[in-house]
């Protein structure tokens, strides 16, 4: 169960996962499904919701301004009711800040329906500097007027919301959905250039458009948003966590295993299959899943990059660096999302493997981070063998990597930390057991 958990694994690895598992929606479409709520007038109905600890979190920053949220007598589904929005106290919302950086896209949200909005210090994983400054650069265009409080930052609209034409210096997740969230009922046209375009984004914007948005997603990363006066609601099943899925993948692979991934799409997932396929991993797709496994024989290295979307995701990078310690010859990789998020790899140094970082961009092209003296690329030696060791959780995908090390690795190693895993990866532990691991609890 999700609730009550521990905060240490003692996990005894070295032998392959085998088994089958279920991935249910994507972590970062159900949490923004649920802020969308708030811009509804009408009762909501979201499905495939998985058990994990942001949506808690989100739940209760909702309930805080005034939503009703009930979960029905169906596994997996949230049913919440907007129409009693109010304002939170600063001191409930400030109790959350620490847990999650949701905050700050109930702004626009909270703009149309209550004419203000206030976000606390945000917390988030340490993985870089991950700026707010786009959110409100966007809010402001929009005509949000930010005010500079000891507690935090205070929003207001005294003229209202009205769309705006809005360019992204770089194509962020965060701020598009933040475009997005404002936009659809603000006075007149919105056009955003430079877009992510995830396809938790394109599910997001599926959701708005049920709830009555006009939204067109154009060529060249332009999105276009016509504002409305009224939104009602949704009754919506989230795309499947293709991240969760690349991670049990990448497990399969690490450990010389089989893992069956009941819920896994081909379609958001091909730039990782395709990597997947270059290393020497196998796969099977049908109607329900896809099933991964090591082929045997030796895995090969090869050169990665992260991108935005259709790249290679940078949530895949972590687990996928665990097999790599396990490939023939160099692999190289290039982090060019988050500046640090390659810092994870010193355990896995501690664990036998060969892994030198670099402040070069060791990629096709240069990237922001070329001279920022960011240590963000990196050469892996392979194959090493892992050895059991004593580490803890960096962030929520370092996290599940150090597990997935510790899986591969010959011996005992304990993973402190564990509790942040449940942010986005539900049941892992039930998954866990129906893959044969061996690991004690506590």
């Amino acid at each position: 169960m999700l609730w009550g958990m521990t905060d240490v694994l003692t996990v005894n690895g070295g032998a392959p996962l085998v088994g089958d598992l279920e991935v249910r929606g994507a972590k970062n479409l159900v949490s923004k499904a649920m802020v969308a709520a708030l811009l509804a007038e009408d009762r909501c109905r979201l499905r495939n919701v998985p058990e994990i600890s942001d949506v808690k979190i989100v739940s209760g920053l909702l309930e805080l301004h005034g939503v009703r949220i009930d979960s029905t007598d169906r596994d997996g589904e949230l049913l919440l009711d907007p129409t009693n929005v109010e304002q939170a106290h600063v001191a409930d919302i400030d109790a959350h800040a620490g847990s999650s950086r949701v905050p700050v896209l109930l702004c626009g949200p909270l703009l149309h329906r209550l004419g203000e909005a206030f976000i606390p210090d945000l917390g988030g994983c340490r993985i870089g500097e991950r700026p707010i400054n786009y959110h409100l650069d966007v809010l402001r265009q929009f005509g949000a007027d930010v005010q500079k409080r000891p507690e935090g930052l205070r929003l207001t609209a005294p003229g209202g919301l009205r769309g705006a034409k809005v360019h992204l210096p770089y194509p962020s997740v965060g701020a598009t959905e933040q475009v997005l969230l404002t936009a659809v009922r603000a006075q007149g046209v919105t056009e955003l250039s430079n877009a992510a375009v995830e396809p938790e984004i394109i599910d997001l914007i599926c959701v708005l458009q049920k709830m009555g948005a006009i939204i067109s997603v154009e060529t060249d990363r332009v999105i276009k948003i016509e504002g409305v006066e009224r939104l009602g609601g949704f009754d919506h099943r989230a795309i499947p966590d293709r991240i969760e899925a690349g991670s049990w993948a990448c497990a399969a692979l690490a450990t010389r295993g089989d893992v069956y991934v009941r819920g896994a799409q081909q379609q958001p997932m091909m730039p990782f299959l395709n990597v997947f396929r270059k290393v020497g991993g196998a796969f099977d797709i049908d109607d329900e899943g896809i099933r991964f496994w090591h082929p045997g024989g030796r895995l090969e290295s090869l050169a990665l990059e992260t991108d935005v979307h259709p790249g290679f995701m940078t949530d895949w990078q972590q687990p996928l660096v665990v097999a790599l310690t396990q490939t023939s010859g160099l692999s190289i990789v290039h982090e060019t999302v988050y500046e640090n998020r390659l810092g994870f790899t010193e355990a896995l140094a501690e664990m036998g493997a060969v892994i030198q970082l670099y402040r070069e961009c060791l990629g096709g092209s240069p990237c922001r981070f070329g001279r920022a003296n960011f240590r963000h690329s990196a050469v892996i030696s392979g194959p090493t063998p892992l050895r059991g060791a004593e580490i803890t959780v960096p962030d929520l995908r370092g996290g599940f990597s150090y597990l997935i090390a510790a899986l591969a690795a010959e011996g005992q190693s304990k993973v402190h930390g564990i509790d942040l895993i449940y942010r986005g990866y539900e049941r892992f532990s039930d998954k866990l057991d129906a893959l044969g691991a061996s690991y004690d609890v506590g």
